[in-house]
């Protein structure tokens, strides 16, 4: 098992934009093959900041949701609230 966690920082004022973003695409994520769960998480000390957290069967899993059209779009639309760069990271467990 995979675990993704990304970590992005919003321009001020386009928190809920990503938050419309995010309730529209987690469905969608959801019935890729290999995805078991995606949430987000908004940093209580710093509210400009988000985390997704996605967990995947495999590796492989992960890359063809990542190479797929629905990301990408999903992506740009996201990418474009951004404040500084995003963050990611893929994890297995130890």
């Amino acid at each position: 098992m995979i675990t993704r966690i990304v970590k992005m920082t919003f321009r001020p004022g386009t928190e809920a934009d990503f938050q419309q973003v995010f309730r529209e695409s987690q469905p969608v994520i959801k019935t890729f093959a290999g995805c078991i769960d995606v949430n987000a998480f908004n940093d209580v000390a710093n509210t400009l900041v988000y985390f997704t957290i996605s967990q995947w069967e495999s590796e492989e899993a992960l890359n063809n949701y990542r190479n797929s059209e629905f990301f990408k779009k999903t992506w740009v639309k996201t990418k474009a609230l951004f404040q500084e760069r995003a963050e990611a990271y893929s994890l297995s467990s130890i």
